[in-house]
């Protein structure tokens, strides 16, 4: 009998348990580690961050639907994987396996933005819980009367999709609440152009969402970098094509959103001490076609913690 542990329970290592249980069947072992004892669908963040979900609309506990799939659950924090001696460590607990799927998400790098994220001046949509808090900031803006607003995604940035459909649903929320006149919003992204969405553009995604953001009063700045976050002003340094800074913007806010760079989650990046080749320099899994280690064969890797390189350069960091 073969096990496999899975780290990770959310959109990529949920469906990977239930996918490798049905195929392999009751003659091998599936447990899922897990950090959090709920699934929260995560692309429905941006809608709690307005009070338009709430977190049980959107979660829901795993347990009970893991055991009646007869798959194994830990809840608790991974804190260290030995690949050599095929265990993984979840605080004093040993776990043994024979395959490792890491599906453990990106470690959320604000600390690489001055007053970036919500520690410091900005609200978060990357997690349910960040978004819970974000609720609040919203309600308490809005029933303030509104006022300036930046939104976008900082350089390193990889996942710029939420942005865009976060300034949107902002956008949106303003004009049912009768205040969107006085909420002027302004778009600040890393990307060489609005649409860009780190990956070179996605059919006419450039056109589309200008003028999306064009019917919608969006204002936006873009080749920007982020170089602070206050509580009431964003100060944002546009480059040119050769990276160099030609204008610096400070933008005036009450309610501000940006997406963080990602990075590897810090027990998976610890496996450069083991040897270099797992992960990358930001601890991100290194894969080969198979989604399997170049170092280990029975370790693979799915969703946001693979390196996947940048499609092209760009004048500031971006996908």
């Amino acid at each position: 009998m073969a096990h496999v542990v899975v780290i990770g329970a959310s959109t990529g290592g949920l469906p990977f348990a239930y996918d490798a249980k049905k195929t392999l069947g009751n003659d091998h072992k599936v447990t899922v580690i897990s950090n959090n004892p709920n699934f929260n669908f995560i692309p429905s963040n941006p809608w709690v961050a307005v009070g338009w979900r709430s977190e049980d609309d959107i979660s829901f506990e795993l347990a009970p639907h893991l055991k009646r799939k007869d798959i194994n659950l830990i809840v608790g924090e991974a804190t260290e994987i030995k690949p050599n001696d095929n265990q993984v460590m979840v605080g004093d607990q040993v776990v043994d396996y024979d395959y490792l799927v890491l599906a453990t998400g990106p470690k959320l790098a604000f600390d690489e933005v001055k007053g970036l994220g919500p520690d410091g001046h900005s609200v978060s949509i990357c997690t349910t819980a960040h978004a819970k808090v974000a609720s609040d900031e919203w309600e308490d803006f809005c029933e303030n009367g509104g006022g300036p607003i930046a939104v976008g995604a900082v350089q390193g940035a990889s996942c710029f999709g939420p942005a865009y459909e976060f300034a949107c649903i902002m956008d949106t929320d303003l004009k049912k609440r009768g205040i969107r006149d006085k909420c002027p919003m302004t778009f600040i992204t890393a990307e060489p152009y609005i649409g860009h969405l780190g990956l070179g553009g996605v059919g006419d995604s450039k056109g589309l969402l200008e003028s999306e953001f064009r019917q919608r009063h969006i204002k936006w700045i873009t080749n920007a970098k982020v170089a602070s976050i206050a509580a009431d002003k964003v100060t944002v340094e546009e480059v040119n094509d050769e990276g160099k800074t030609i204008k610096t913007h400070e933008v005036e806010t009450k309610h501000t959103m940006f997406l963080p760079a990602f990075k590897g989650v810090d027990t998976v990046a610890k496996l450069a001490d083991v040897d270099t080749g797992y992960v990358n320099p930001r601890g991100f899994v290194m894969i080969n076609d198979y989604q399997q280690s170049p170092i280990k064969e029975n370790i693979f890797s799915l969703g946001v913690n693979i390196a996947i390189p940048p499609v092209e350069p760009t004048p500031v960091m971006c996908g």
